[in-house]
Order: structure tokens, then C-alpha cells, then sequence
């Protein structure tokens, strides 16, 4: 799946100590949950949508410590 601001695929990030995110633009976000929700993943939208230096309001989807990101990358990665 690519991000429709960058035109670049939706990345599963690892960094950090509380698991597997995503953080893909707003406009995007039920399309993805519609997908994790079809795929049976488990995760949870963070109540804040940010806008980074004026640029297009983001969202972050948490995929909890026990995330199996390679997995989740691997669904984003099915769709064209």
C-alpha cells in the first residue's frame, strides 16, 4: 500500500520500546484499519492526529509489543 503523500509504501516502524507502528496519513486510515480488521490483526489508533511542519495531518496505528510486524508489513505490502 502506498502512502498518498510521499507516493511511497506504508512502512511498519520497530522503533521505540512500545512495538510496531504505523504512521500514515489521515485521509488513509479507515482504508487500513478496513484491512487490519479484514486480516484479523489486533491493533489501535493513537487519539492524536499530528501535523508535522504544516505538512498533511498524520495518524499512528499501534500494533501493541506482541505486533508481529513483518507480518503486518506483508499484508500492507498485498495491496497495489
Amino acid at each position: 500500500m502506498t502512502d498518498v503523500t510521499t507516493k511511497k509504501p506504508l512502512h511498519v516502524s520497530t522503533e521505540g520500546t512500545a512495538g510496531p507502528y504505523i504512521r500514515l496519513p489521515y485521509s488513509q486510515l479507515d482504508e487500513v484499519r478496513r484491512l487490519l480488521d479484514g486480516c484479523g490483526i489486533y491493533y489501535w489508533v493513537r487519539d492524536n492526529v499530528i501535523s508535522f511542519d504544516g505538512g498533511p495531518e498524520m495518524a499512528e496505528i499501534n500494533l501493541g509489543r506482541a505486533g508481529n510486524a513483518a507480518a503486518v508489513q506483508a499484508v500492507l505490502d498485498s495491496v497495489h
